[in-house]
């Protein structure tokens, strides 16, 4: 798999979002993303305990160490690249995360707009 072309939200260079914990769809720390992410993984954010009891409660729970995939859970204060999809559901239920705007791969625009992603930062 290759990866899309990677730029930000805001037309320039993406930036590291995050390597502890390593983050992104190919696990380089990046919000890199490509056809095969279903997922849409291309929201760099920084979680909160809001956002992890919140995306816990829908089914996705991101605060509890699964070993077996190498996965130590998130906790507040890490950065992560979030599905899209996820973070506008957040957004619509007033608890999302923050947003870093140069770590967010351009691709996010297909689902959320910029001045939401603004709102968040």
């Amino acid at each position: 798999m290759k990866a899309d072309e990677s730029t930000n939200v805001l037309g320039t260079e993406l930036t590291l979002c995050g390597m502890d914990p390593v983050t992104g769809f190919f696990r380089d720390g990046h919000c890199n993303t490509c056809t095969a992410d279903q997922g849409n993984h291309t929201v760099c954010a920084v979680m909160t305990a809001e956002f992890l009891a919140f995306s816990k409660y829908v089914g996705n729970d991101l605060s509890t160490p699964r070993p077996e995939y190498g996965f130590l859970g998130l906790k507040p204060g890490d950065n992560w690249c979030l599905c899209a999809g996820r973070f506008l559901q957040a957004h619509d239920e007033g608890c999302a995360p923050k947003v870093r705007l140069m770590a967010t791969h351009s691709r996010a625009l297909e689902v959320v707009e910029l001045a939401v992603l603004q709102l968040n930062t």
